[in-house]
């Protein structure tokens, strides 16, 4: 067996994902290499591996090396976020800031056939949309008014760069009924528990998603996903704490509290220092959280600029910043939610999507003259909203446009809140989640005055003067 370093892929092209799977999972006990093992298996002997130490004896890590690249098209932007929920995958789906929908790309549910509502449900979809086309040509003028030619520019390249900002707010017309195509690239231990939740999910819907990618998957990890099934567990929690809250009168939402720091370790900023230094030093972690406890202001401020001020733009910082945890309580509208959801490396807990909040009205919408249309799209939307939440209330959330409000709790660390404010709160990212970035960063900058302003948040513009600018109304 030869000595020399070897690196070298497994071909997915004529190793199938199971048989991948073995190969690496061989390697702990046979002294092969990884070719070897592999030119030994069998697609059914891979199988007879995975059902007796993956299924019967619980080693679900093998699982992991199985991955699969899932394309799902033509489901609603609510089948998507339920797909997305989970943490363990990587997304890339159809966008509502660069594409434009046609008029009838939306999802009738299943729920509603022979039922007296769904004519009402697809006149309110249709209108939604037809507003949306309308909207387009009335925001895309506007936008000429705003937005001058540069010397030399072409008709198309002009078009292009018009097209990001009036699309922007055209968009918060557009209901969770949309439909969207998604790629997913999953593994096959965390595709089983994704097809358990989707299985047990109270939509149709969603439910028949689970159905087809798990037929999908089928063809390619027939022993890995076959036992995904629905999972009584999650449906009894649901109708537990459903019937808890209908016994729990809600404050009504002023507007005034819509991000709120609600939980924050007060040591953090110590916490996170001290273990650092115990990475570095040959200290036991009392000896170093001590030792930071010690110094000045002064010296954890220069401690805080060589973990976080010289850390170039892009870089990940150390992986130490994870020991600070905070939790938000944000309400946003549904199109910045849809943003921040692809935040996985955190903790998120958002509430159904419906009307119940108000919703956001853009700058642009009203100044272009298409204030009043828009307005009016929207209480028929919450109207509908309201007669079918007496139906179905998770059905009445496909109704509902991406401009109403949502809330979400979220629970996430120093290092992933340094990535989501980067990436948030930069130039080209939409207005209602650079709102929302700017307020965070505001939060977290109060309660962590070392640490807090060194994390990557664009400087140069704040929350209100976002509101001000972008905004007529925000409820």
């Amino acid at each position: 067996m030869s000595k020399l370093r070897q690196v070298y892929l497994l071909d997915p092209q004529r190793l199938s994902p199971e048989t991948i799977a073995v190969t690496f999972a061989k390697t702990s006990r046979s002294p092969e290499s990884f070719r070897d093992i592999a030119e030994e298996l069998t697609d059914e002997k891979s199988a007879q591996f995975h059902e007796k130490w993956v299924v019967g004896y619980g080693h679900s890590s093998v699982a992991e090396h199985a991955t699969l690249h899932i394309a799902v098209e033509n489901v609603s932007r609510l089948a998507v976020e339920v797909l997305e929920g989970n943490r363990l995958a990587s997304f890339t789906e159809k966008s509502t800031r660069y594409q434009k929908w046609e008029e009838d790309a939306f999802i009738v549910p299943e729920e509603l056939e022979g039922h007296p509502l769904k004519q009402r449900y697809l006149d309110t979809c249709h209108m939604l949309f037809d507003t949306y086309q309308r909207s387009l040509p009335v925001l895309e003028q506007y936008a000429q008014t705003r937005i001058p030619r540069k010397a030399g520019e072409s008709d198309s390249a002009y078009e292009r760069r018009l097209r990001t900002d009036y699309v922007d707010v055209a968009r918060f017309l557009l209901p969770a009924a949309s439909m969207a195509n998604v790629g997913m690239t999953i593994n096959a231990r965390a595709l089983e528990h994704a097809l358990c939740k989707m299985l047990s999910h109270p939509l149709a819907e969603v439910r028949r998603m689970g159905e087809d990618i798990k037929e999908i998957a089928e063809k390619n990890v027939p022993t890995l996903v076959k036992y995904a099934h629905a999972l009584p567990y999650l449906q009894q929690i649901s109708e537990t704490f459903t019937a808890v809250g209908r016994q729990v009168s809600a404050i009504a939402f002023d507007g005034r509290q819509w991000c709120t720091l609600v939980d924050y370790d007060r040591s953090a900023e110590d916490k996170v220092l001290a273990a650092v230094l115990y990475r570095y030093a040959n200290l036991d972690f009392e000896q170093a959280a001590a030792y930071i406890a010690s110094r000045t202001i002064r010296e954890k401020l220069d401690l805080a600029q060589a973990l976080l001020g010289d850390c170039e733009t892009h870089t990940t910082p150390l992986r130490e910043l994870e020991h600070a945890f905070f939790t938000f309580d944000l309400i946003l509208d549904q199109g910045a939610y849809y943003e921040l959801k692809r935040h996985r490396m955190m903790t998120q807990t958002p509430q159904a999507l419906t009307t119940l909040l108000g919703h956001a009205t853009p700058r642009w919408m009203t100044e272009a003259g298409f204030g009043e249309t828009y307005h009016q799209a929207m209480r028929t939307a919450d109207e509908t909203y309201r007669a079918l939440a007496a139906l179905s209330p998770e059905v009445a959330s496909y109704v509902v446009p991406n401009g109403f409000n949502r809330r979400v709790l979220l629970t996430l660390n120093l290092r992933t809140a340094s990535h989501l404010l980067e990436l948030r709160s930069a130039p080209n990212a939409h207005f209602s989640i650079r709102r929302v970035a700017q307020r965070m960063s505001e939060e977290i900058a109060r309660v962590y005055p070392l640490l807090g302003p060194m994390l990557r948040c664009t400087p140069g513009e704040r929350w209100q003067e976002i509101e001000q600018t972008y905004f007529t109304s925000l409820y």
